[in-house]
């Protein structure tokens, strides 16, 4: 058997798809958070929340109303955007001139609010989703079997977050955008809606939340925790890449799913602070984050 760096190849071979895997999820959620943070100076502590209502919204879909996996690829995303919506509208627009501080708690206090619901109904081990039928089976690569499901998320969070990437970066939509945060009223002159603007901002965010939800439903078992559990990394790649960075929200978030599914082949108790330690050793050299900018 070919070794390499002292492990079998099969086994880091096997790692690193497992690391891209957990890094495209990290890159949907950071890069979500980073569009809200960037544009609306929210800090949402309820994104790992949505992820997580994204992936329940998916099995009542199958469940309740027998629609499968390909229709809530497009539902999930939608209904959860509505509720992000209505949130925006209701709530979140109400503490925009606060110390961004107020966001961070009232996001907080949702989250748990909405994992302490799902909890009481569905309770802490959750449920389970089947693979799509389509992309069951497995692929030779000659070196590994690797799932299909496996590879179409991978391919589906690139392709995902290019889009994103580009349609905020580099379409008037995104110029709209970015200017309707920093002068909305120069922008209403125009004839803007930018309550709508922002709301549908926010919504946006949140929906990628659930989009990437909808993508793991069939990985992971869909319980409450799902969210929570992957939050505070997520937190830390969007801290890592610039605080408003999409672009370094996925660059860093497949960078550190790479680095941590390679820290557990060779030291398996250290895959749970790595990325933490990375996060202090970026700060210290580089405080605004890899990509962020100095204010």
């Amino acid at each position: 058997m070919t070794m390499i760096f002292g492990k079998p190849a099969p086994l880091l071979f096997g790692q690193l798809v497992l690391g891209i895997i957990n890094g495209s999820f990290y890159a949907m959620l950071s890069m979500g958070l980073a569009i809200i943070f960037g544009l609306l100076r929210i800090i949402n502590f309820a994104h790992g929340a949505m992820f997580m209502i994204g992936a329940f919204v998916t099995w009542g879909l199958l469940n309740y109303l027998n629609i499968d996996f390909w229709f809530a690829l497009v539902l999930s995303p939608l209904i959860v955007g509505a509720a992000g919506y209505a949130l925006e509208r209701t709530v979140i627009r109400r503490i925009y001139k606060l110390d961004i501080l107020y966001g961070l708690l009232l996001t907080f206090g949702l989250a748990q609010l909405l994992q302490g619901l799902m909890t009481n109904y569905f309770g802490s081990s959750g449920v389970g989703y089947n693979t799509p039928d389509l992309l069951s089976g497995v692929i030779h690569l000659g070196f590994m079997y690797l799932p299909v499901y496996r590879a179409f998320v991978i391919f589906a969070a690139i392709l995902i977050c290019f889009a994103v990437w580009f349609a905020v970066e580099k379409t008037s939509l995104g110029a709209l955008l970015r200017a309707a945060t920093e002068n909305p009223t120069l922008v209403q002159s125009f004839g803007v809606n930018v309550p709508r603007l922002i709301a549908l901002t926010f919504a946006g965010g949140v929906g990628l939340a659930a989009l990437a939800g909808v993508l793991a439903a069939p990985l992971y078992s869909v319980n409450p925790d799902m969210g929570s559990e992957l939050i505070n990394t997520v937190f830390a790649v969007v801290v890592i890449g610039g605080m408003g960075s999409i672009g370094g929200a996925i660059i860093t978030g497949f960078g550190l799913g790479i680095i941590v599914g390679f820290t557990d082949v060779f030291y398996p108790p250290g895959s749970a602070v790595v990325v933490f330690v990375v996060m202090a050793i970026i700060l210290l050299a580089r405080p605004a984050g890899l990509f962020g900018k100095v204010a």
